[in-house]
Protein backbone atom coordinates (compact mmCIF):
# COMPACT_ATOMS: atom_id res chain seq x y z
CA UNK A 1 0.00 0.00 0.00
CA UNK A 2 1.44 3.40 -0.96
CA UNK A 3 0.72 6.48 1.09
CA UNK A 4 1.81 9.69 -0.65
CA UNK A 5 1.20 12.17 2.11
CA UNK A 6 2.59 15.66 1.61
CA UNK A 7 4.08 17.64 4.46
CA UNK A 8 1.06 19.91 4.55
CA UNK A 9 -1.32 16.95 4.88
CA UNK A 10 0.86 15.04 7.33
CA UNK A 11 0.79 17.66 10.10
CA UNK A 12 0.43 16.24 13.60
CA UNK A 13 0.78 18.88 16.25
CA UNK A 14 2.98 17.09 18.77
CA UNK A 15 5.58 14.33 18.72
CA UNK A 16 3.17 12.14 20.62
CA UNK A 17 0.40 12.79 18.12
CA UNK A 18 2.81 12.11 15.24
CA UNK A 19 3.69 8.74 16.73
CA UNK A 20 0.05 7.95 17.26
CA UNK A 21 -0.76 8.99 13.68
CA UNK A 22 1.80 6.51 12.43
CA UNK A 23 0.52 3.83 14.79
CA UNK A 24 -3.05 4.36 13.66
CA UNK A 25 -2.00 4.44 10.03
CA UNK A 26 -0.16 1.14 10.32
CA UNK A 27 -3.06 -0.34 12.26
CA UNK A 28 -5.44 0.66 9.47
CA UNK A 29 -3.08 -0.69 6.81
CA UNK A 30 -2.71 -4.09 8.46
CA UNK A 31 -6.45 -4.47 8.99
CA UNK A 32 -7.48 -2.91 5.68
CA UNK A 33 -7.70 -6.18 3.74
CA UNK A 34 -10.16 -7.55 6.28
CA UNK A 35 -12.24 -4.41 6.84
CA UNK A 36 -14.04 -3.75 3.57
CA UNK A 37 -17.02 -1.44 3.78
CA UNK A 38 -19.94 -3.60 4.72
CA UNK A 39 -23.43 -3.24 3.29
CA UNK A 40 -25.17 -3.90 6.61
CA UNK A 41 -27.10 -2.04 9.27
CA UNK A 42 -25.09 0.37 11.41
CA UNK A 43 -24.34 -1.13 14.85
CA UNK A 44 -25.34 0.65 18.04
CA UNK A 45 -23.04 3.13 19.76
CA UNK A 46 -20.31 1.82 22.03
CA UNK A 47 -21.05 2.11 25.75
CA UNK A 48 -17.84 2.72 27.70
CA UNK A 49 -17.27 1.22 31.17
CA UNK A 50 -17.12 3.63 34.12
CA UNK A 51 -13.44 2.92 34.82
CA UNK A 52 -12.57 4.79 31.59
CA UNK A 53 -14.40 7.99 32.57
CA UNK A 54 -11.27 9.86 33.67
CA UNK A 55 -9.44 8.95 30.48
CA UNK A 56 -12.35 10.12 28.32
CA UNK A 57 -12.91 13.36 30.25
CA UNK A 58 -10.66 15.57 28.00
CA UNK A 59 -12.52 14.59 24.81
CA UNK A 60 -14.76 17.09 23.06
CA UNK A 61 -18.31 16.19 22.11
CA UNK A 62 -17.19 15.62 18.50
CA UNK A 63 -14.31 13.39 19.58
CA UNK A 64 -16.55 11.40 21.90
CA UNK A 65 -19.12 10.90 19.13
CA UNK A 66 -16.38 9.59 16.84
CA UNK A 67 -15.02 7.20 19.48
CA UNK A 68 -18.51 5.85 20.22
CA UNK A 69 -19.21 4.95 16.59
CA UNK A 70 -18.03 1.36 15.81
CA UNK A 71 -18.00 2.08 12.07
CA UNK A 72 -15.36 4.76 12.72
CA UNK A 73 -13.15 2.79 15.11
CA UNK A 74 -13.32 -0.78 13.84
CA UNK A 75 -10.26 -0.22 11.61
CA UNK A 76 -8.22 0.36 14.77
CA UNK A 77 -10.00 -1.97 17.20
CA UNK A 78 -12.12 -4.76 15.77
CA UNK A 79 -14.29 -5.09 18.90
CA UNK A 80 -15.30 -2.71 21.71
CA UNK A 81 -13.26 -4.83 24.10
CA UNK A 82 -10.12 -4.25 22.04
CA UNK A 83 -10.87 -0.50 22.07
CA UNK A 84 -11.32 -0.50 25.85
CA UNK A 85 -7.99 -2.27 26.26
CA UNK A 86 -6.24 0.30 24.03
CA UNK A 87 -7.73 3.19 26.03
CA UNK A 88 -6.81 1.67 29.40
CA UNK A 89 -3.13 1.67 28.41
CA UNK A 90 -3.13 5.45 27.85
CA UNK A 91 -3.28 8.52 30.04
CA UNK A 92 -6.12 11.05 29.49
CA UNK A 93 -3.85 13.23 27.31
CA UNK A 94 -2.67 10.20 25.35
CA UNK A 95 -6.27 9.08 24.83
CA UNK A 96 -7.11 12.51 23.38
CA UNK A 97 -4.09 12.35 21.06
CA UNK A 98 -5.04 8.78 20.10
CA UNK A 99 -8.60 9.78 19.17
CA UNK A 100 -7.37 12.82 17.24
CA UNK A 101 -4.96 10.57 15.34
CA UNK A 102 -7.79 8.19 14.41
CA UNK A 103 -9.95 11.09 13.27
CA UNK A 104 -7.10 12.53 11.21
CA UNK A 105 -6.42 9.22 9.47
CA UNK A 106 -10.14 8.83 8.76
CA UNK A 107 -10.21 12.32 7.21
CA UNK A 108 -7.33 11.51 4.88
CA UNK A 109 -8.84 8.31 3.49
CA UNK A 110 -11.71 9.54 1.26
CA UNK A 111 -11.45 11.31 -2.07
CA UNK A 112 -10.51 14.97 -1.60
CA UNK A 113 -11.83 17.44 -4.14
CA UNK A 114 -9.08 19.64 -5.54
CA UNK A 115 -6.31 17.38 -4.23
CA UNK A 116 -7.01 13.99 -5.80
CA UNK A 117 -7.62 13.16 -9.44
CA UNK A 118 -11.08 11.74 -9.98
CA UNK A 119 -10.06 9.93 -13.16
CA UNK A 120 -6.87 8.49 -14.56
CA UNK A 121 -6.09 10.65 -17.60
CA UNK A 122 -5.55 9.02 -20.98
CA UNK A 123 -4.04 10.56 -24.06
CA UNK A 124 -6.93 10.21 -26.47
CA UNK A 125 -4.96 12.17 -29.08
CA UNK A 126 -2.43 9.34 -29.36
CA UNK A 127 -2.50 7.75 -32.83
CA UNK A 128 -1.79 4.42 -31.08
CA UNK A 129 -4.61 4.65 -28.53
CA UNK A 130 -6.18 1.35 -29.66
CA UNK A 131 -3.13 -0.16 -31.36
CA UNK A 132 -2.75 -2.87 -28.72
CA UNK A 133 -6.16 -4.41 -29.55
CA UNK A 134 -6.17 -4.00 -33.35
CA UNK A 135 -6.45 -7.44 -34.98
CA UNK A 136 -4.12 -8.44 -37.77
CA UNK A 137 -6.10 -8.31 -41.06
CA UNK A 138 -6.39 -11.62 -42.85
CA UNK A 139 -5.17 -9.91 -46.02
CA UNK A 140 -1.72 -9.62 -44.36
CA UNK A 141 -1.47 -13.42 -44.17
CA UNK A 142 -0.95 -16.10 -46.80
CA UNK A 143 -4.26 -17.37 -48.10
CA UNK A 144 -5.53 -20.35 -46.13
CA UNK A 145 -8.75 -22.12 -45.26
CA UNK A 146 -10.39 -21.43 -41.93
CA UNK A 147 -9.61 -23.96 -39.23
CA UNK A 148 -7.01 -24.89 -36.60
CA UNK A 149 -3.33 -24.92 -37.61
CA UNK A 150 -0.86 -27.50 -36.34
CA UNK A 151 2.49 -26.09 -35.23
CA UNK A 152 4.12 -29.46 -34.64
CA UNK A 153 7.05 -30.61 -36.69
CA UNK A 154 7.13 -34.26 -35.64
CA UNK A 155 4.54 -37.02 -35.59
CA UNK A 156 5.61 -38.05 -32.08
CA UNK A 157 4.14 -34.95 -30.52
CA UNK A 158 7.38 -33.32 -29.38
CA UNK A 159 9.17 -30.47 -31.07
CA UNK A 160 7.79 -27.60 -33.06
CA UNK A 161 6.30 -24.64 -31.17
CA UNK A 162 4.93 -25.24 -27.63
CA UNK A 163 1.17 -24.85 -27.26
CA UNK A 164 -1.38 -25.47 -24.55
CA UNK A 165 -2.05 -29.22 -24.36
CA UNK A 166 0.12 -29.70 -27.46
CA UNK A 167 -2.92 -28.60 -29.45
CA UNK A 168 -3.11 -26.87 -32.84
CA UNK A 169 -3.65 -23.12 -32.79
CA UNK A 170 -6.62 -21.05 -33.87
CA UNK A 171 -6.43 -17.35 -34.62
CA UNK A 172 -10.00 -16.29 -35.37
CA UNK A 173 -13.58 -17.15 -34.46
CA UNK A 174 -13.89 -18.51 -38.00
CA UNK A 175 -11.14 -21.01 -37.16
CA UNK A 176 -13.11 -22.13 -34.10
CA UNK A 177 -16.29 -22.63 -36.09
CA UNK A 178 -14.61 -24.34 -39.06
CA UNK A 179 -12.71 -26.66 -36.73
CA UNK A 180 -15.82 -27.50 -34.70
CA UNK A 181 -13.69 -26.64 -31.67
CA UNK A 182 -14.84 -27.87 -28.26
CA UNK A 183 -12.21 -26.22 -26.06
CA UNK A 184 -10.24 -23.04 -26.80
CA UNK A 185 -7.43 -22.49 -24.29
CA UNK A 186 -6.33 -18.86 -24.19
CA UNK A 187 -3.65 -17.08 -22.19
CA UNK A 188 -4.30 -13.83 -20.34
CA UNK A 189 -0.88 -12.65 -19.09
CA UNK A 190 -2.20 -9.94 -16.75
CA UNK A 191 -0.28 -9.26 -13.54
CA UNK A 192 -1.37 -5.76 -12.59
CA UNK A 193 -4.44 -6.82 -10.63
CA UNK A 194 -2.05 -8.09 -7.99
CA UNK A 195 0.91 -5.90 -8.89
CA UNK A 196 3.58 -8.40 -8.09
CA UNK A 197 4.78 -12.02 -8.07
CA UNK A 198 5.15 -12.78 -11.82
CA UNK A 199 1.62 -13.98 -12.67
CA UNK A 200 2.01 -12.64 -16.20
CA UNK A 201 4.25 -15.61 -17.04
CA UNK A 202 1.62 -18.18 -16.06
CA UNK A 203 0.48 -18.91 -19.63
CA UNK A 204 4.07 -19.41 -20.79
CA UNK A 205 4.76 -21.85 -17.95
CA UNK A 206 1.68 -23.92 -18.76
CA UNK A 207 2.57 -24.09 -22.45
CA UNK A 208 6.12 -25.18 -21.70
CA UNK A 209 5.15 -27.63 -18.98
CA UNK A 210 2.66 -29.56 -21.09
CA UNK A 211 0.78 -32.41 -19.46
CA UNK A 212 -2.57 -30.67 -19.82
CA UNK A 213 -4.23 -33.30 -21.97
CA UNK A 214 -3.75 -36.87 -23.17
CA UNK A 215 -4.80 -40.11 -21.48
CA UNK A 216 -6.13 -39.89 -17.94
CA UNK A 217 -4.95 -42.89 -15.97
CA UNK A 218 -7.88 -42.81 -13.53
CA UNK A 219 -10.64 -42.93 -16.14
CA UNK A 220 -8.74 -44.09 -19.23
CA UNK A 221 -10.31 -41.20 -21.14
CA UNK A 222 -8.09 -39.27 -23.52
CA UNK A 223 -9.38 -35.70 -23.77
CA UNK A 224 -7.14 -34.95 -26.75
CA UNK A 225 -8.80 -37.76 -28.72
CA UNK A 226 -12.39 -37.05 -27.65
CA UNK A 227 -12.37 -33.24 -27.86
CA UNK A 228 -11.25 -30.74 -30.47
CA UNK A 229 -8.87 -28.60 -28.40
CA UNK A 230 -6.99 -25.55 -29.66
CA UNK A 231 -4.57 -22.97 -28.33
CA UNK A 232 -6.17 -19.58 -29.01
CA UNK A 233 -2.99 -17.65 -28.27
CA UNK A 234 -2.67 -14.90 -25.68
CA UNK A 235 -5.07 -12.01 -25.19
CA UNK A 236 -3.41 -8.61 -25.61
CA UNK A 237 -2.88 -6.76 -22.33
CA UNK A 238 -2.40 -3.03 -21.82
CA UNK A 239 0.47 -3.12 -19.34
CA UNK A 240 -0.37 0.38 -18.13
CA UNK A 241 -4.04 -0.23 -17.42
CA UNK A 242 -5.80 -3.13 -15.74
CA UNK A 243 -9.12 -1.43 -16.47
CA UNK A 244 -8.57 -1.27 -20.24
CA UNK A 245 -7.28 -4.85 -20.22
CA UNK A 246 -10.46 -6.06 -18.50
CA UNK A 247 -12.67 -4.94 -21.35
CA UNK A 248 -10.54 -6.58 -24.02
CA UNK A 249 -10.31 -9.87 -22.09
CA UNK A 250 -14.10 -9.84 -21.80
CA UNK A 251 -14.38 -9.26 -25.55
CA UNK A 252 -12.11 -12.19 -26.47
CA UNK A 253 -13.65 -14.64 -23.95
CA UNK A 254 -17.11 -13.69 -25.22
CA UNK A 255 -15.84 -14.20 -28.77
CA UNK A 256 -14.81 -17.78 -27.93
CA UNK A 257 -18.01 -18.66 -26.07
CA UNK A 258 -20.19 -17.24 -28.85
CA UNK A 259 -18.90 -19.90 -31.23
CA UNK A 260 -20.01 -22.68 -28.89
CA UNK A 261 -16.48 -23.51 -27.77
CA UNK A 262 -15.67 -23.63 -24.05
CA UNK A 263 -13.07 -21.00 -23.10
CA UNK A 264 -10.26 -22.10 -20.78
CA UNK A 265 -8.43 -18.98 -19.59
CA UNK A 266 -4.92 -19.36 -18.19
CA UNK A 267 -3.85 -16.35 -16.12
CA UNK A 268 -2.57 -14.04 -15.07
CA UNK A 269 -3.94 -12.92 -11.70
CA UNK A 270 -7.43 -13.40 -10.33
CA UNK A 271 -8.75 -10.00 -11.37
CA UNK A 272 -9.47 -11.93 -14.59
CA UNK A 273 -12.45 -13.60 -12.98
CA UNK A 274 -14.42 -10.40 -13.54
CA UNK A 275 -14.14 -10.23 -17.36
CA UNK A 276 -14.32 -14.02 -17.68
CA UNK A 277 -17.59 -14.39 -15.78
CA UNK A 278 -18.98 -11.19 -17.32
CA UNK A 279 -18.38 -12.70 -20.77
CA UNK A 280 -20.27 -15.85 -19.75
CA UNK A 281 -23.22 -13.74 -18.62
CA UNK A 282 -23.04 -11.81 -21.91
CA UNK A 283 -23.45 -15.07 -23.83
CA UNK A 284 -25.70 -17.19 -21.60
CA UNK A 285 -27.76 -14.52 -19.88
CA UNK A 286 -28.04 -13.14 -16.39
CA UNK A 287 -29.26 -15.70 -13.87
CA UNK A 288 -28.18 -18.65 -16.01
CA UNK A 289 -24.56 -18.90 -14.84
CA UNK A 290 -23.36 -20.35 -11.55
CA UNK A 291 -19.74 -19.95 -10.46
CA UNK A 292 -17.56 -22.18 -8.29
CA UNK A 293 -14.71 -20.12 -6.90
CA UNK A 294 -11.75 -22.16 -5.61
CA UNK A 295 -9.57 -19.82 -3.56
CA UNK A 296 -7.94 -19.25 -0.20
CA UNK A 297 -9.50 -15.77 -0.35
CA UNK A 298 -13.10 -14.66 -0.73
CA UNK A 299 -12.28 -11.93 -3.31
CA UNK A 300 -15.23 -9.67 -2.54
CA UNK A 301 -13.17 -6.76 -1.23
CA UNK A 302 -15.04 -3.50 -1.66
CA UNK A 303 -12.85 -0.78 -0.19
CA UNK A 304 -10.13 -0.35 -2.80
CA UNK A 305 -9.77 2.91 -4.75
CA UNK A 306 -9.89 0.78 -7.90
CA UNK A 307 -12.96 -1.20 -8.90
CA UNK A 308 -10.85 -4.15 -9.99
CA UNK A 309 -7.97 -6.05 -8.43
CA UNK A 310 -7.23 -9.69 -7.74
CA UNK A 311 -8.94 -9.27 -4.35
CA UNK A 312 -12.29 -8.04 -5.61
CA UNK A 313 -13.38 -9.48 -8.97
CA UNK A 314 -16.58 -10.81 -7.40
CA UNK A 315 -17.44 -7.39 -6.02
CA UNK A 316 -17.08 -5.89 -9.50
CA UNK A 317 -19.53 -8.48 -10.85
CA UNK A 318 -21.95 -7.72 -8.02
CA UNK A 319 -21.58 -3.97 -8.49
CA UNK A 320 -22.44 -4.22 -12.18
CA UNK A 321 -25.42 -6.45 -11.38
CA UNK A 322 -24.08 -9.29 -13.53
CA UNK A 323 -24.33 -11.91 -10.80
CA UNK A 324 -25.65 -12.21 -7.26
CA UNK A 325 -24.17 -13.80 -4.17
CA UNK A 326 -26.56 -16.70 -4.68
CA UNK A 327 -24.80 -17.46 -7.98
CA UNK A 328 -21.57 -18.30 -6.13
CA UNK A 329 -20.11 -21.34 -4.39
CA UNK A 330 -16.75 -20.71 -2.74
CA UNK A 331 -14.36 -23.49 -1.77
CA UNK A 332 -11.14 -23.46 0.26
CA UNK A 333 -11.43 -20.17 2.17
CA UNK A 334 -8.86 -19.82 4.95
CA UNK A 335 -7.03 -16.48 4.87
CA UNK A 336 -7.37 -13.80 7.55
CA UNK A 337 -10.63 -12.69 5.96
CA UNK A 338 -13.55 -13.06 5.79
CA UNK A 339 -13.97 -12.15 9.44
CA UNK A 340 -17.18 -12.90 11.30
CA UNK A 341 -18.90 -9.71 10.13
CA UNK A 342 -18.13 -10.37 6.47
CA UNK A 343 -19.20 -14.01 6.75
CA UNK A 344 -22.56 -12.82 8.08
CA UNK A 345 -22.88 -10.42 5.16
CA UNK A 346 -22.05 -13.26 2.74
CA UNK A 347 -24.82 -15.35 4.28
CA UNK A 348 -27.29 -12.50 3.81
CA UNK A 349 -26.22 -12.16 0.16
CA UNK A 350 -26.79 -15.87 -0.47
CA UNK A 351 -23.18 -16.98 -0.98
CA UNK A 352 -22.55 -20.67 -0.44
CA UNK A 353 -19.09 -21.08 1.05
CA UNK A 354 -17.00 -24.01 2.18
CA UNK A 355 -14.01 -23.00 4.26
CA UNK A 356 -11.14 -25.15 5.38
CA UNK A 357 -12.69 -24.86 8.84
CA UNK A 358 -15.62 -26.90 7.48
CA UNK A 359 -13.15 -29.43 6.05
CA UNK A 360 -11.39 -29.62 9.43
CA UNK A 361 -14.66 -30.32 11.21
CA UNK A 362 -16.41 -32.67 8.77
CA UNK A 363 -13.69 -34.05 6.49
CA UNK A 364 -13.00 -33.50 2.82
CA UNK A 365 -15.21 -36.30 1.43
CA UNK A 366 -18.24 -34.86 3.22
CA UNK A 367 -17.56 -31.32 1.98
CA UNK A 368 -16.84 -32.57 -1.56
CA UNK A 369 -20.24 -34.25 -1.82
CA UNK A 370 -21.94 -31.12 -0.50
CA UNK A 371 -20.20 -28.93 -3.10
CA UNK A 372 -21.12 -31.33 -5.90
CA UNK A 373 -24.77 -31.39 -4.80
CA UNK A 374 -24.92 -27.59 -4.70
CA UNK A 375 -23.33 -27.31 -8.15
CA UNK A 376 -26.08 -29.48 -9.61
CA UNK A 377 -28.84 -28.00 -7.49
CA UNK A 378 -30.41 -25.50 -9.87
CA UNK A 379 -29.36 -26.87 -13.25
CA UNK A 380 -27.59 -23.70 -14.36
CA UNK A 381 -24.51 -23.55 -16.54
CA UNK A 382 -21.34 -23.82 -14.47
CA UNK A 383 -18.23 -21.66 -14.63
CA UNK A 384 -15.19 -22.70 -12.59
CA UNK A 385 -12.62 -20.18 -11.41
CA UNK A 386 -9.57 -21.89 -9.88
CA UNK A 387 -7.02 -19.79 -8.02
CA UNK A 388 -4.01 -22.05 -7.45
CA UNK A 389 -3.50 -20.60 -3.97
CA UNK A 390 -6.45 -22.75 -2.88
CA UNK A 391 -3.79 -25.47 -2.73
CA UNK A 392 -1.36 -25.55 0.17
CA UNK A 393 1.92 -23.66 -0.49
CA UNK A 394 3.84 -26.91 -0.04
CA UNK A 395 2.37 -27.89 -3.43
CA UNK A 396 2.01 -24.43 -4.98
CA UNK A 397 4.97 -22.25 -4.06
CA UNK A 398 4.80 -20.11 -7.18
CA UNK A 399 1.75 -17.98 -6.48
CA UNK A 400 1.00 -14.44 -5.39
CA UNK A 401 -0.64 -14.79 -1.98
CA UNK A 402 0.06 -18.26 -0.54
CA UNK A 403 -1.81 -19.27 2.62
CA UNK A 404 -0.88 -22.28 4.75
CA UNK A 405 -3.33 -25.09 5.42
CA UNK A 406 -4.78 -25.51 1.96
CA UNK A 407 -6.12 -28.30 -0.19
CA UNK A 408 -3.89 -30.98 -1.66
CA UNK A 409 -3.70 -31.96 -5.34
CA UNK A 410 -5.15 -35.29 -4.26
CA UNK A 411 -8.29 -33.46 -3.12
CA UNK A 412 -8.41 -30.93 -5.94
CA UNK A 413 -8.00 -33.17 -8.98
CA UNK A 414 -10.97 -35.50 -8.28
CA UNK A 415 -13.40 -32.68 -7.50
CA UNK A 416 -12.46 -30.74 -10.65
CA UNK A 417 -12.75 -33.88 -12.78
CA UNK A 418 -16.14 -34.67 -11.24
CA UNK A 419 -17.50 -31.15 -11.57
CA UNK A 420 -16.50 -31.03 -15.23
CA UNK A 421 -17.92 -34.50 -15.90
CA UNK A 422 -21.16 -34.19 -13.97
CA UNK A 423 -22.16 -30.58 -14.77
CA UNK A 424 -22.65 -28.47 -17.89
CA UNK A 425 -19.38 -26.51 -17.71
CA UNK A 426 -19.25 -23.47 -20.02
CA UNK A 427 -15.93 -21.99 -18.93
CA UNK A 428 -12.89 -22.49 -16.74
CA UNK A 429 -10.02 -20.36 -15.59
CA UNK A 430 -6.82 -21.15 -13.71
CA UNK A 431 -5.01 -18.13 -12.30
CA UNK A 432 -2.20 -16.81 -10.08
CA UNK A 433 0.59 -19.08 -11.36
CA UNK A 434 3.87 -17.23 -10.77
CA UNK A 435 6.52 -19.57 -12.22
CA UNK A 436 9.60 -17.48 -11.36
CA UNK A 437 8.94 -18.16 -7.68
CA UNK A 438 9.08 -21.93 -8.08
CA UNK A 439 12.36 -23.22 -9.53
CA UNK A 440 11.21 -26.80 -8.91
CA UNK A 441 8.33 -26.38 -11.44
CA UNK A 442 5.86 -28.10 -9.08
CA UNK A 443 3.42 -25.19 -9.38
CA UNK A 444 3.25 -25.62 -13.15
CA UNK A 445 3.03 -29.40 -12.78
CA UNK A 446 0.08 -29.31 -10.38
CA UNK A 447 -1.60 -26.52 -12.33
CA UNK A 448 -1.40 -28.54 -15.54
CA UNK A 449 -2.92 -31.49 -13.70
CA UNK A 450 -5.87 -29.35 -12.58
CA UNK A 451 -6.51 -28.20 -16.15
CA UNK A 452 -6.21 -31.79 -17.38
CA UNK A 453 -8.75 -32.92 -14.77
CA UNK A 454 -11.36 -30.53 -16.18
CA UNK A 455 -10.56 -31.45 -19.79
CA UNK A 456 -10.92 -35.11 -18.84
CA UNK A 457 -14.25 -34.47 -17.13
CA UNK A 458 -15.65 -32.64 -20.16
CA UNK A 459 -14.47 -35.49 -22.39
CA UNK A 460 -16.17 -38.00 -20.10
CA UNK A 461 -19.42 -36.07 -20.40
CA UNK A 462 -19.04 -35.98 -24.18
CA UNK A 463 -18.55 -39.77 -24.16
CA UNK A 464 -21.73 -40.28 -22.16
CA UNK A 465 -19.98 -41.46 -19.01
CA UNK A 466 -22.52 -40.28 -16.45
CA UNK A 467 -21.72 -42.52 -13.50
CA UNK A 468 -20.91 -40.30 -10.50
CA UNK A 469 -17.22 -40.43 -9.64
CA UNK A 470 -16.49 -42.85 -12.47
CA UNK A 471 -13.12 -44.63 -12.33
CA UNK A 472 -12.16 -47.18 -14.94
CA UNK A 473 -12.27 -50.74 -13.53
CA UNK A 474 -8.99 -51.56 -15.24
CA UNK A 475 -7.22 -48.77 -13.36
CA UNK A 476 -9.07 -49.48 -10.14
CA UNK A 477 -8.22 -53.13 -9.54
CA UNK A 478 -5.79 -55.77 -10.81
CA UNK A 479 -8.67 -58.33 -10.74
CA UNK A 480 -6.49 -61.25 -9.67
CA UNK A 481 -8.88 -61.88 -6.78
CA UNK A 482 -12.20 -60.62 -5.49
CA UNK A 483 -10.64 -58.76 -2.58
CA UNK A 484 -12.86 -55.69 -2.74
CA UNK A 485 -16.04 -57.74 -3.04
CA UNK A 486 -15.05 -59.96 -0.11
CA UNK A 487 -14.18 -56.97 2.10
CA UNK A 488 -17.01 -54.64 1.20
CA UNK A 489 -19.09 -53.49 4.17
CA UNK A 490 -22.40 -55.32 4.64
CA UNK A 491 -24.96 -52.57 3.99
CA UNK A 492 -27.81 -54.83 5.05
CA UNK A 493 -26.36 -55.41 8.51
CA UNK A 494 -28.09 -53.78 11.49
CA UNK A 495 -26.28 -50.63 12.67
Amino acid sequence: MNFELTKTRFSCRTMLLSALCLSALLSWQSGHAQSSEEAEEEPESIEFPSNLADRLAPLTEEEMAFLSDPSMTRSYAETPEELFEALEKRSPDEVKAYVQAMMWVREQRPFQEGVDEAFIPLNTDSPDFNAWTVRRPRSFDPEREDGPISLGRYMGGNGGIPTFAGAPVALTPEDLVAGDVDIAIVGAPLNMGSGWRDADHGPLALRLRGGMAGNDQYTQVNASSVLNIVDYGDIAIDNDSTERSMQHVREVVREIASTGAIPFIIGGDHSLEYPNVAAMVDVYGKGNVGVIHFDAHYDVGRDSPHYISHGQPIYRLLREDLITGADYIQVGLRSGSPNERIYRWMREEGFKYHSMAEVERYGWDYVLERVLAEAKGDGRYLYISFDVDVLDPSYIAGTGTPVAGGMTPRESIPIIRRLCAEDQVIGFDLVEVAPALDPAYTTALHSAAIVKACLTGIAMRAEGIDEPHYLNPVSLDHAQDDYHARNAPDESAEP
